[in-house]
């Protein structure tokens, strides 16, 4: 039998068919646009994300329909989907990385309070959760929130097309700031709060548990569907990072550290997200908003060049002696900073500098950044030694050399690259009776292929270059709010 993990991110679906031993057999990739209507803001059509998934379903299981025994999704979080009584799209999504709704987050963390979102949530708000979209349409669009009958997410909006079941599993679910992520329920206080019925809401699952079939239109008829993962969850599970203490670093759009963990722990000092991991389990994680994007943004856009390689082929004598910072703030930031006005800038540029010094500023200008987020963890006394990475720039071999180096930590790469897609062909696995549970399923499926150690030396290079990044965020602020 064979399994079908479909990763729902923000320029593309990639869906991967695998077998009971995670070997893939079958990839498919579709893409669709990201529309910017004003700066700051960042929309999708969901019926876009919907064509795309049934497009890598046609293709992945065409000839084998009948030996699919399982489909499961990983997506990109926190965007807000609604629908009317009818099921129609009420307006584009709103998505993970969009900004509008500062003036909302303020008045949840400012006004409702961060001691109070916390206790019922875990987290505080970011502009990026889905609770202050909410509020943003409510006060923006009052006659597209009078005509709400559903919210959801995006992996959610197309899974409920596919099967008719309104689902979600905890670990989406967690970045809405409507659950209460300890207790894995909505939080009844927080939907008043956001004037949010409960009936907008779907059930919740575990990410393994099924939620129903495909829908007979799709020819999958032996194949169950299980509720799935936000895409750090489902990447964290195609990685094995599921232990407690294990940490699993993403290079996507966006970046992320993400920390299991057997127990619930919420971040006093709030610069770490404290949600449910696709385990069952829990997770810290710290975002930054722009990661690979940089590079895409920098060798692409910039330079007009297409070998993203060639920039650094000659840089690592470089690494760690570099004079130009990055500071990788094209959408604002996230962790630690929560500020939707940041901005990005080189620092240190002067007549001697080259091309070279800037293409390896922005590498190291994303890993200061997730260094910022594990210092963050380190505070809350966890001990980071090593991670797993996944993602589009995780196939840059100078980058896991710089990582390695600026957060002093083992860099490990499994056997399949997929991440978030493999976790969800893992979580389709389970699901369909293959594997008791995952951490089973992690310990039989996932292998690592390489490792990079850090140098002591270089290390400490990195360690005087990250005292002075640390200072420019702070010195710059008033500057970016002005701005």
């Amino acid at each position: 039998m064979y399994y079908i993990g479909i990763d729902l991110g923000t320029s593309s679906a990639k869906g991967i068919l695998a077998d009971k031993s995670g070997r893939i057999l079958k990839e498919a990739n579709v893409e669709y646009p990201v529309f910017y209507p004003y700066e700051g803001w960042s929309e999708q059509n969901p019926c876009d994300w919907l064509d795309a998934a049934k497009e890598i379903l046609a293709s992945l299981s065409d000839g084998i329909s009948n030996e699919i025994a399982g489909v499961s999704f990983g997506g990109q979080m926190h965007g807000l989907v609604m629908l009317d009584e009818n099921d129609n799209v009420i307006r584009p999504a709103i998505l993970w990385n969009d900004g509008r709704s500062q003036k909302q987050t303020d008045y949840l963390n400012n006004e409702i309070g961060k001691s109070k979102l916390t206790r019922l949530t875990a987290n505080i708000a970011f502009a990026g959760f889905t609770a202050p979209k909410i509020l943003w349409v409510k006060e923006n669009e009052p006659e597209n929130f009078r005509r709400i009958a559903k919210i959801m997410l995006p992996k959610d909006y197309v899974a409920y097309m596919l099967t008719g079941v309104f689902s979600s599993d905890y670990s989406d679910a967690s970045g809405m700031l409507l659950l209460d992520v300890e207790n894995k329920c909505w939080s009844e206080e927080m939907c008043r709060i956001c004037s949010v019925k409960p009936e907008w809401l779907p059930r919740l699952f575990e990410s393994y548990e099924v939620t129903g079939k495909l829908k007979e239109e799709y020819n999958l008829p032996n194949a169950v569907v299980t509720a799935g993962a936000g895409d750090n969850a489902a990447a964290a599970v195609g990685t094995g990072t599921v232990a407690n203490g294990s940490c699993n670093i993403s290079l996507g759009t966006s970046g992320t550290i993400f920390i299991s963990g057997d127990n619930f722990v919420s971040d006093p000092g709030n610069s770490l997200h404290s949600f449910a991991h696709a385990t069952g389990r829990w997770h810290l994680m710290g975002c930054i908003l722009s990661a690979a994007s940089c590079n895409k943004w920098w060798i692409q856009d910039i330079l007009q060049a297409s070998d993203y390689s060639a920039e650094t082929q000659n840089s690592e004598p470089l690494l760690g002696k570099n004079s130009v910072f990055f500071l990788p703030y094209l959408m604002g930031e996230r962790s630690p900073h929560n500020d939707t006005n940041a901005k990005g800038a080189f620092i240190g540029i002067s007549a001697n500098t080259t091309r070279e010094q800037m293409s390896l500023a922005v590498l190291e200008g994303v890993a200061f950044a997730l260094r910022d987020c594990v210092e963050s963890a380190r505070k809350n006394g966890l001990n980071i030694t090593s991670t797993n990475i996944c993602g589009g720039g995780a196939r840059s071999e100078i980058w896991k050399k710089i990582i390695a180096n600026v957060l002093n930590v083992t860099v490990s790469s499994p056997v399949t690259e997929q991440g978030p897609s493999y976790g969800a062909a893992i979580l389709a696995m389970v699901g369909s009776g293959a594997y008791n549970n995952v951490y089973d399923a992690v310990n039989n499926i996932v292998k690592i292929k390489s490792t990079v150690k850090p140098d002591s030396q270089t290390v400490a290079l990195y360690d005087k270059k990250y005292e002075i990044f640390k200072s420019l965020y702070p010195a710059l602020k008033n500057a970016f709010a002005k701005m």
